[in-house]
């Protein structure tokens, strides 16, 4: 939510929280990244791996919060 709300909004006068799951033997290959803060935690999917990274969700995205 913080980077949501405290990065995009300045920069695109937006952000969004999202949840969904993905196959957890799929996303076990990506480090989970540290960002902004010890608490911004985040996936670094490669931008050419983007369409296998969608094929491996399970479900709906849901949108939690949005920010304005």
């Amino acid at each position: 939510m913080q980077i949501a709300r405290d990065w995009n909004v300045p920069a695109s006068s937006s952000g969004f929280v999202t949840r969904f799951q993905v196959k957890a033997d799929y996303v076990a290959k990506y480090e989970v990244q540290k960002v902004g803060s010890s608490i911004a935690r985040e996936l670094w999917v490669p931008a050419e791996e983007l369409a296998e990274f969608n094929e491996n969700i399970v479900g709906e995205i849901e949108v939690i919060r949005e920010f304005s």
